[in-house]
């Protein structure tokens, strides 16, 4: 039985990408990117944007763990 929709085998959210998702976020999470999304709700990512996602934004999550006092 599969639930969700990246195990479902939805695509990446990102334009022009074909890929299959691996992770899915809420698109507060993602709106500090650069990259284009397709509209909806949530966005889904590849590995490889999720790679690039995770790059360009590691400042900021590193900033939010420690204003909620985690490492």
């Amino acid at each position: 039985m599969t639930l969700g929709r990246v195990q479902k085998g939805i695509r990446c959210s990102v334009i022009g990408c074909s890929n299959e998702a691996i992770r899915s976020l809420s698109k507060e999470k993602f709106s500090s990117s650069d990259l284009n999304l397709q509209e909806g709700r949530r966005t889904y990512l590849c590995d490889l944007h999720y790679k690039i996602w995770k790059k360009s934004t590691k400042k900021l999550r590193k900033m939010d763990r420690l204003r909620y006092g985690q490492k």
